[in-house]
């Protein structure tokens, strides 16, 4: 087996500025790591997040131990989601496809972990039948077929079913002024001790209804003050703008819903901490990043875009997921159809963070799952 080796792979530019660094944006790459069996270049395995480093995932060295080429591969929004289009993030992952074919591996799986199973599941759709001509903002994306080759493959690892999904189901509809983060409406506050857990339906579906609300008015504010912007001669055709407290999943307290082995509180911690915090998902973010990962009208939605794919593909369910649950691992073996199966590890949390007897249990299946290709 090789060392851990550096891939760097050239990338095209967006049509808009992705970087701030001028180097960056002439000559955009992207980077990744991998370790390569010895042997004859059978299979090869892709893991890939939007925004994470994954160039030091727990399953490259796994899976190269098992006779999988894994490679943990960067997008060039590592970092930072702020002006990501998960359209460009694609184009990202395609090249990376290439690179790994180009290395001479007969077979190419992705590997979905985290959010990067609705990233997966967005690639694979587009790259059997290419759809995504525009963003969601109505901009060309460029995209060709020849920049998606088909993987043979997607394995789903703590699955998130998308960023819009997340949103939908993590902001906090208790904010009562977008330009303030400490507003509050204490009757929809679920860290407000006046809401005893369990929490009852009548709340819950008071909560859920709210935050529906809020992001659709959200929505509305980003469409029209994108046609304000490109409508004035000479304007910008974007800008940045702040969505405060995106952490308030009445999962994270209330452990009878949708009940797993999980503990109370977010995969980052005290959950009404990350709700308040300066940086968390989707805190910062311009208007066609916004529309791209976070709103309805994003296309990247995970289990639409799988059902649409003919490839194989294998579920691992992490029971003790602070951010998965019985209903996200019901959502995507529907989606999948026949040509899914579910595998749980059990007592896993969202990265197997300080599990490693577990780490094994995944790396086995998924070695498994892909020899039989």
């Amino acid at each position: 087996m090789t060392d851990l080796q550096l891939a760097v792979i050239d990338v095209k530019p967006g049509a808009s500025m992705e970087s701030q660094s001028g180097l960056q944006m002439l000559r955009p790459r992207i980077y990744g790591a991998y370790r390569a069996p010895s042997g004859p270049k059978k299979i090869a395995a892709l893991v890939m997040h939007p925004t994470s480093n994954f160039m030091g995932h727990y399953l490259i060295e796994p899976l190269a131990a098992r006779g999988i080429c894994c490679m943990g591969l960067n997008s060039r929004y590592m970092g930072n989601d702020t002006v990501l289009l998960m359209e460009r993030a694609i184009q990202d992952l395609g090249a990376g496809v290439q690179f790994l074919r180009g290395l001479g591996y007969e077979k190419v799986v992705l590997i979905g972990n985290s959010g990067g199973a609705a990233l997966s599941s967005f690639y694979q759709a587009q790259a059997e039948d290419l759809t995504a001509h525009s963003f969601p903002d109505g901009d060309p994306t460029h995209l060709h077929p020849g920049d998606l080759p088909p993987a043979d493959g997607i394995a789903l690892c703590a699955a998130h079913l998308g960023r819009s999904r997340l949103m939908r189901d993590w902001i906090d509809p208790s904010v009562t002024d977008e330009h303030d983060p400490l507003s509050v409406d204490p009757e929809l506050d679920m860290y407000d001790p006046r809401h005893r857990m369990p929490y009852d339906a009548g709340f819950l579906a008071r909560f859920s209804a709210a935050q529906k609300a809020r992001l659709d008015r959200l929505e509305h504010w980003a469409l029209e003050r994108l046609r304000l912007l490109r409508g004035t001669p000479g304007g910008p055709r974007d800008q940045a703008f702040v969505v405060y407290r995106t952490h308030a999943d009445p999962r994270c307290a209330d452990l009878s819903i949708d009940p797993n082995d999980r503990a109370p509180g977010s995969v980052w911690g005290d959950a009404r901490q990350v709700n308040y915090s300066a940086n968390a998902m989707g805190r910062t973010t311009s208007l066609t990043a916004f529309l791209s990962q976070w709103s309805s009208r994003s296309q990247a939605d995970g289990p639409a875009n799988l059902a649409r794919t003919t490839c194989p593909k294998l579920l691992l369910t992490y029971t003790a997921d602070q951010s998965t649950f019985p209903s996200t691992r019901d959502t995507w073996l529907a989606a999948g159809g026949a040509r899914i199966r579910n595998v749980d590890i059990v007592g896993g949390n969202h990265y197997l963070a300080g599990q490693p007897k577990l780490v094994p249990q995944a790396a086995d299946t998924i070695a498994e799952w892909a020899h039989t290709l």
